[in-house]
């Protein structure tokens, strides 16, 4: 089981120090199966006790992951090489439309709002002691969240999506915990899911969101302590949680009301489809909004909302930390909902056009491609690799699917907002040529 390395030791401290060396050294690699606690304290000659006490330590500290009747493993180490990493420069003359970036001419200009924000803050400069959430962004936020039916609850502010979801999952989850993650799903997240010690697992979407058996077999047989759900433009997909689809998974979720339950809408200013929150089914649960789709992604702000006791630790945790996220940033931001500086329909009917112009352009000529909302396009192909080659060649860089996905099959994304609707056609005409026969399964 070991190969020829020994765990040593007679104290806890000692056990759990022989195993965290052997993983240092290479000698007890990642997914690695340890000795069943009784077998290792009869080798040592201890009681099992203080081997489960060794065990116990380790997996606080994020050596080892236990899975039930399964045993314990050494767990994977955390992703140091980000999926962003797997991409595709654009050589000069390529087109780039990889990179999941908002379209910058639907963006508001800042500043006005910035201006505004600074005059007030010569009159009130900012210090020490005040409350972490300005107060006219956590008025606007909470009015959001009311008019989309979101639950009550505190707000807080955090530095855009993926620091909120961090901190969430790290003031509720351990090391070895199972998450249940969208598959394909943002790539982003499926590195920092690894890089927290927990344990990722694949939940296959369609069009609609998340299955909800995929999810309740993620919380029964694997064991998932959390979920996380894109509610609307999902990225990799664009899929979207419809009205019938947030029944189902409620119900699932209802019955497992210890579960922590995190939902994603960062399509929140960009897309047409409503919203229909999950939230408020589980004891433990969160809903955060960034403004990086909407508004720019240098702002670097997510507002979200969620039971007491989330919130509380978060903002606790948060003071510990950074403290705050700048309240300059909070009141333009505040100001440009005030005044209202992005109209959500004319955005998502922008990127609805090139979207929806893609994906039929794409049916007609028989290539299967998912985009319900957002600004992006999620295209299943043969050969991952031979088509993102291929398009290069004819002067296209799209995302390859490896960077969004873990157990689904191989696919492009292309992200529509640097599109005119007069480069559609071209676009998928050369997607067409490098996509080889449609793969005959649905991309989750």
């Amino acid at each position: 089981m070991l190969g020829e390395y020994r765990i040593e030791g007679r104290r806890a401290s000692d056990i759990a120090a022989s195993v965290e060396r052997g993983v240092g050294a290479g000698a007890l690699e990642p997914g690695q199966l340890l000795p069943p606690m009784r077998e290792l304290a009869l080798t040592l000659g201890v009681n099992a006790n203080t081997v489960a006490a060794a065990y116990r330590t380790l997996r606080e500290r994020g050596v080892i992951e236990t899975d039930g009747r399964r045993g314990s493993r050494v767990r994977p180490r955390p992703a140091t090489t980000a999926r962003g990493s797997i991409r595709v420069d654009a050589p000069a003359g390529v087109r780039d439309v990889s990179n999941g970036s908002p379209d910058p001419a639907l963006l508001p200009p800042l500043g006005e709002a910035f201006a505004e924000v600074a005059r007030g803050y010569a009159e009130r400069p900012g210090m020490y002691g005040e409350a972490p959430v300005d107060e006219e962004f956590g008025r606007l936020a909470r009015a959001a969240f009311d008019a989309d039916g979101v639950p009550a609850g505190p707000v807080g502010v955090a530095s855009g999506s993926l620091d909120a979801i961090e901190r969430v999952l790290a003031v509720h989850l351990r090391p070895g915990d199972a998450v249940a993650v969208e598959d394909p799903g943002w790539g982003s997240l499926l590195d920092l899911v690894p890089a927290l010690g927990l344990r990722p697992v694949p939940v296959a979407v369609d069009d609609e969101g998340p299955l909800p058996e995929e999810v309740e077999r993620a919380i029964r047989r694997d064991g998932a302590r959390a979920v996380i759900v894109t509610d609307r433009a999902q990225n990799p997909t664009g899929a979207c949680v419809t009205e019938e689809r947030a029944a189902e998974l409620r119900r699932v979720l209802a019955a497992h009301p210890d579960v922590l339950l995190v939902e994603d809408d960062h399509g929140h200013g960009i897309v047409a489809q409503p919203l229909h929150p999950l939230a408020g089914v589980t004891e433990r649960w969160t809903l955060v909004r960034s403004v990086a789709k909407a508004y720019g992604p240098d702002l670097r702000i997510a507002a979200f909302i969620g039971d007491a006791e989330t919130v509380d630790r978060v903002l606790g945790r948060q003071r510990l930390g950074p403290g705050w996220v700048s309240r300059l940033l909070q009141r333009t931001v505040a100001h440009l909902w005030a005044a209202e500086a992005v109209d959500p329909v004319a955005v998502a009917r922008s990127y609805g056009k090139r979207r929806d112009g893609l994906v039929r352009a794409l049916a007609r000529r028989g290539i299967e491609a998912h985009g319900r909302s957002g600004m992006n396009v999620w295209v299943p192909v043969a050969d991952e690799t031979g088509a993102v080659s291929h398009l290069v060649a004819d002067g296209w860089a799209v995302a390859p699917g490896a960077r969004f996905r873990m157990s689904a099959g191989p696919a492009v994304r292309v992200t529509v907002s640097g599109l005119a609707v007069g480069d559609v056609e071209a676009l998928a005409e050369a997607i067409a040529r490098a996509a080889g026969p449609a793969p005959a399964r649905s991309y989750g």
